[in-house]
């Protein structure tokens, strides 16, 4: 595929992830730290968060399990877990576990098991869109990606 192609695949790839809602302004501010000597800054990030997230998600996995539900713990840990997601620009993630952790102010067990179902669906079809668009990415080398959403 002709390199220039594949370049508009990649803008294109990236403003669908805004215009779908799955990334916010806070990813911009990431790429805008990416540079010559790092040009892989963004992916990193990335890449350290799904590795550091998947310890978190367990952790709230096994607390959903215990009975009583200790919802001090839960929110201790969505708390944890969306400020990663925040800090990635993972916004549907990020609303998700807002929403988690209002459940868990309101001790409404069956609300914070639905709110987490749905988390994990949104941070795994994140993930596999940010696979692609670091794939498509790695083919063309760095590019100029830190132009604003539209």
């Amino acid at each position: 595929m002709e390199k220039n192609q594949i370049h508009r695949q990649v803008a294109l790839l990236r403003q669908s992830l805004f215009d779908q809602g799955f990334i916010d302004e806070q990813f911009v501010q990431l790429e805008e730290l990416q540079d010559d000597t790092n040009p892989k800054f963004v992916e990193e990030v990335v890449t350290l968060y799904y590795r550091d997230s998947t310890r978190l998600i367990v952790c709230i996995e096994q607390a959903l399990d215990k009975n009583p539900l200790d919802f001090n713990k839960l929110d201790s840990l969505m708390h944890q877990f969306k400020g990663s997601s925040s800090s990635i620009g993972a916004r549907k993630v990020t609303a998700e576990s807002t929403q988690f952790r209002e459940y868990c102010k309101a001790g409404n067990g069956e609300g914070c098991m639905r709110s987490f179902q749905q988390m994990k669906k949104e941070y795994i079809t994140l993930k596999k869109k940010l696979e692609t668009y670091f794939q498509l990415a790695r083919q063309v080398g760095p590019l100029d990606s830190t132009s604003r959403p539209n």
